[in-house]
């Protein structure tokens, strides 16, 4: 699973997402990707499980690419305890996503593999998304 090695502060607030991304929205090394519809935050599991779905439906055949990464720390308190007394400990790391973010991206692979392959990654993720192609200008 992807975790940060090191951050400058142990425990992040939630924060509020508006708008749509403008950084990271185009195919830059592949020929195919997987773009989120919706905003969202993905945990490092989910990336890892849509990342093993792709490598296993293309039997390591291709290039894939993960354009995110789980940096933010989301904290948890344990069943049962009252409120109060403080933030809990930190849980797991998820990625911030915001409409039109590339997620995925893949190359050296048929389109109908690829579509395939990223259609199985996009079930495994809890953000609507939508494949793309390389548009060449």
């Amino acid at each position: 699973m992807l975790v940060p090695r090191r951050a400058k502060y142990r425990k992040q607030q939630r924060g509020s997402m508006k708008g749509n991304a403008y950084r990271g929205t185009k195919i830059s090394f592949g020929e195919y990707g997987l773009a989120s519809e919706e905003m969202g935050w993905i945990t490092s599991r989910q990336i890892e499980a849509a990342r093993r779905a792709i490598t296993h439906f293309t039997q390591r055949g291709g290039r894939v690419w993960i354009r995110i990464f789980p940096d933010k720390p989301i904290t948890k308190k344990p069943p049962e305890v009252r409120m109060g007394s403080g933030k809990g400990d930190v849980s797991e790391f998820v990625a911030p996503v915001k409409p039109g973010r590339m997620l995925f991206e893949m190359g050296g692979v048929t389109k109908e593999t690829a579509f395939a392959a990223l259609r199985l990654a996009a079930h495994k993720l809890n953000v609507k998304t939508k494949i793309t192609e390389r548009q060449e200008i």
